[in-house]
């Protein structure tokens, strides 16, 4: 009877901690504003497993009149997809340091994307951490979050 009830509280913690990461990973959610002189709010969301962020606002959606577009993307055929909507975190997992890796930042202004990692600094501040090759070469911005 004692090993039955043991076994019992080992299976109800594992699986606690389980849903405790899970509810964990899921800090990220939410609408995220950008630093900067030209503003932007990300929704980050989940598919799955996978995290992925899309710009919903920009302070200047428009230029010379026109909505904003990607013109710097490295395919000529997204060059006129419009910035507003535009994926740009792809491909983040949740790690058990509390940080999103694995996946890439897309930078429109120049049209390249990097390796990222994102940590939450407390719940209403993201760190956002574009690199090329290791994190050491890299810049880091601090989101605010908007709303969960």
């Amino acid at each position: 009877m004692k090993i039955k009830t043991l076994a019992l509280l080992t299976a109800l913690l594992l699986f606690s901690q389980i849903i405790k990461a899970q509810n964990k990973s899921n800090d990220i959610l939410g609408i995220w504003l950008t630093p900067g002189k030209d503003p932007a709010k990300i929704e980050i969301y989940k598919i799955g497993e996978v995290f992925f962020g899309k710009i919903v606002w920009l302070k200047n959606p428009d230029y010379n009149g026109k909505p904003k577009v990607d013109g710097h993307n490295p395919d000529q055929s997204k060059r006129n997809n419009p910035v507003l909507g535009l994926l740009l975190l792809t491909g983040f997992k949740f790690d058990a340091n509390n940080e999103w890796k694995e996946g890439t930042i897309y930078d429109p202004e120049s049209g390249k994307t990097y390796s990222c990692t994102l940590k939450l600094k407390d719940i209403n501040v993201l760190e956002v951490r574009g690199y090329v090759g290791i994190p050491l070469f890299g810049r880091t911005e601090n989101w605010k979050r908007m709303e969960k």
